[in-house]
Parts: structure tokens; sequence; C-alpha cells
């Protein structure tokens, strides 16, 4: 399939808010990360001699996009050049990127492809009352960086350190990625970690440019080596269903199926509820709220 050629002349960028030429720096990296995970036999083209990218070459992209190589590698290079969501379609198939990599791709590249949501308004006041009907399940509700916003007494009791934090700290990635490994209540972190860093990443890509985001960016990565790491992968996923498995010094393992809910307000806000998968899990939460007198040394999820 050939793509009509863009534009590929430099043109000025207007766009207002989150700094254009910040946002295509992100895209660059973005682009440069996803092409090299790529390796040419996953789409049929020979290894060749003396490669030296570690994935796909930029003009392969190009080739198989159907768009030109000199304008990819402007892509790539960050330049502003005009950009259409015929082109990024052909791109993000060529890149096999997911569907939150694909709506990630279209917020680097300014293309009002997927809905913004606005700011300004609070938890709605139903919200706190739908949480504590959901005990004995844990629940919280958090934002886009993972700053817990409310929560119930089953939550506060499976993750009291977390609960009980001043707001500048009461963040789900600050606490995990701070705590010691002695005091880390997900036993599967190895998983659970990445996929935080790439939901994380991705609402990023809605922020880039605000103090609030990247300060909390730079701080984190100052002092988790881990964190730094995993950010710089530029994974990107969305929020979704999956197992979780807790430690809790005063009953033990705790296994889980968190399940995320998109709120209306706040912006990004969403829901969350640990629902224990087996009795064992469920008897544990329950003796839990029965004993609020137990002290917990975990630092929360």
């Amino acid at each position: 399939m050939t793509v009509t050629q863009p534009d590929a002349r430099p043109v000025p960028d207007a766009r207002p808010g989150a700094g254009p030429r910040v946002r295509r720096s992100e895209l660059a990296a973005f682009l440069r990360s996803r092409r090299e995970r790529i390796t040419p036999a996953d789409v049929g083209l020979p290894p060749g001699l003396r490669r030296r990218t570690p994935g796909l070459r930029r003009e392969e992209v190009a080739q198989l996009a159907g768009v030109g190589v000199t304008w990819y590698t402007w892509l790539e290079q960050g330049r502003p050049i005009n950009v259409s969501v015929q082109v990024l379609d052909a791109i993000s198939r060529t890149l096999r990127l997911d569907r939150a990599e694909h709506e990630h791709l279209y917020r680097l590249a300014g293309v009002p492809a997927v809905t913004d949501t606005d700011g300004g308004r609070g938890l709605e006041p139903e919200t706190q009352l739908i949480l504590d009907h959901l005990t004995p399940l844990p629940a919280a509700v958090y934002n886009g960086r993972y700053d817990l916003l409310a929560w119930n007494a089953a939550y506060e009791r499976l993750f009291p350190v977390m609960a009980t934090q001043p707001p500048a700290t009461r963040n789900a990635l600050w606490q995990l990625f701070t705590a010691h490994d002695c005091c880390n209540p997900v036993v599967n972190k190895d998983e659970e970690l990445p996929q935080m860093v790439a939901t994380l990443r991705a609402g990023f890509g809605r922020h880039l440019g605000e103090p609030a985001w990247t300060g909390f960016v730079r701080r984190l990565s100052a002092v988790s080596p881990e964190f730094a790491r995993m950010w710089a992968t530029h994974d990107v996923a969305r929020p979704g269903s999956r197992m979780k498995i807790f430690q809790h010094c005063a009953v033990g393992l705790i296994r889980t199926v968190s399940t995320s809910m998109a709120l209306p307000s706040p912006p990004e806000a969403r829901m969350v509820v640990y629902t224990p998968v087996d009795d064992d899990g469920r008897e544990r939460v329950a003796w839990l709220l029965a004993h609020p007198e137990v002290p917990a040394a975990d630092h929360t999820h």
C-alpha cells in the first residue's frame, strides 16, 4: 500500500500548552524505541549484513509504511513537520503498536484523534459513598499520576501506610519505588511495576510540559534508578484488570484481581477495586477489618 506523501516542508508549530519542542522530543524517542524492538524477520525482511541498529532501519520503516525516507527521518528527529492521521496509522501498523501505543503516538504528534479530558473538577460526592459500600472489597480512586484521591476502610487496612501519607507522597508509584524490598507489599512486582510505569507514560503524553507531571517524574527518577530504567523504555499501556498479589505482615498473602473503572470526574480518575480470588484472601481481608487495632508495617501498593 502506498500512502499519500505528506508535505515534507518544516512548518511553524503554533500549538499552545504542552510545549511543542518537548512533545516532538518525546515523539522522536518513542518512535526510535518502537522501531528498535522490531527485527527484520518480524516483518519478512532479510537480516542483511553490517546492521548497526538492533531493529528496523529508518528507511525500512518508511518503505513499509509507504512514506518518504526523508520525511520519516525528520519525524523521528523531532522536526516540526505536518503529519496526517493516514500517515500515523500507516506508521502505527508498521511498528505494530497496540491500542495504548497508538493513542500515545497520536497525542505526541499533536493530532486530535484521541479525546483529551478536561480539568478543574474534583471527586463527585457519591464517589466516597460507592467506595464505602464496596467494603469488604478494598477499593480506591487514583488520578492519572497514581496519586491516591479516596479510599475505603478495607483499602486502608490493607495499605495503612499509603492511606496515612501526606498528600505530597500519597502516591502509589512513589511508595512502591521507594519502599525497601523487605517492606514492599507487592509480591509480583516484576510484572506489576513495569505495567504501572507504562500506564503513567501513556498519561504523561497528555501532560507534556506540565510542571506537576515533569517534576514528579524527575523526582522519582532521582530517588529510584529502577523507575528511571523502566521510564526510559518508553513503554505505554492502558489501565486494565490484572492479578495483583500482596503480602501483609499481619495476615500473609492476599491474591486479588484488580478492576479499573474510569470516573466522570476529576479528569483521568479511575476507581480500582481489589477482589480476592480465593477464600483465604477474603478471610484475611475480613480479619483485618475486624481487628483495626493490629498495626501493619507495609509501605503501600
